[in-house]
């Protein structure tokens, strides 16, 4: 919610002050008008054009890759998920009396990876899920382990133990890609650009007499959109856009773990 409201904020003030420096860049125009009729518009359009450039270059990679990383998290829940089920069924190969514990300990381990993402947007909440998920997984990892020494786990030691292995690799690689983003810098620049942007726009409607408040709301609504749906594909379920779809496969695993 708190995230929600600082990019709604953020997006509201880049609005605003493009409806200013539009303004602003007008009335700068409509002055240099007066006073230079034939040269207020020299060099402008070369300006304008590398600024304008710039913005839409930036804005396109930067939407480019928050939607690569979305779509690389969705990936990583579907591995996640065969990878618990592949593991989840080679739990089979083990000596009927040690399966129960280990099935066991396989399910406390997906519920408290279930419950690290619909705490989300609540960090703090989540990152005591995810504590709880990572001494569930070393509990059930030293249990496999010990039972796959023995003779009678012998058997599962090839099987078992590498898929449990790449389940928590995922589960590690899900973590991270959660911290993989832009510098901030990217978006204070693309923020900056915007507003430059709107200050030029500004000046090159300053022939006509009266405001194009069409032009002047509808580029600034645009602007500020796309940067707000750029922001939100960057932090899914800090914000609107979640992965609940997604994450129903891993809660259509666990209620298969009978």
């Amino acid at each position: 919610m708190i995230f929600t409201l600082s990019v709604l904020a953020f997006a509201g003030v880049l609005f605003v002050g493009m409806l200013v420096l539009l303004d602003v860049g007008r009335r700068i125009g409509r002055r240099r008008l007066q006073h230079d009729a034939e040269g207020a518009r020299a060099g402008v359009g070369v300006i304008e054009g590398s600024v304008f450039g710039l913005l839409g270059l930036l804005l396109a990679f930067t939407f480019s890759g928050a939607a690569s990383r979305f779509d690389a998290r969705r990936h990583l829940i579907v591995q996640e998920t065969n990878a618990i089920g592949t593991a989840w069924q080679r739990i089979d190969m083990l000596p009927p009396e040690f399966r129960p514990a280990i099935q066991d300990g396989f399910r406390r381990y997906l519920d408290a990876r279930l419950a690290v993402y619909r705490k989300m947007p609540d960090v703090v909440a989540a990152k005591k899920e995810l504590a709880d998920a990572r001494r569930i997984q070393e509990e059930v990892w030293a249990k496999a382990t010990a039972v796959c020494r023995t003779e009678d786990g012998a058997p599962a030691r090839m099987l078992l133990i590498p898929a449990m292995n790449e389940m928590f690799d995922i589960a590690d690689a899900r973590v991270l890609a959660t911290r993989m983003h832009p510098p901030a810098i990217v978006f204070v620049m693309l923020g900056l650009l915007a507003l430059a942007g709107a200050l030029l726009a500004g000046y090159g409607m300053a022939g006509g007499q009266t405001r194009s408040w069409i032009h002047m709301v509808g580029f600034a609504t645009t602007i500020a959109l796309a940067i707000y749906v750029t922001l939100e594909f960057e932090y899914p379920r800090l914000g609107f856009i979640r992965l609940h779809d997604f994450d129903q496969a891993l809660v259509d695993l666990r209620s298969s773990m009978k």
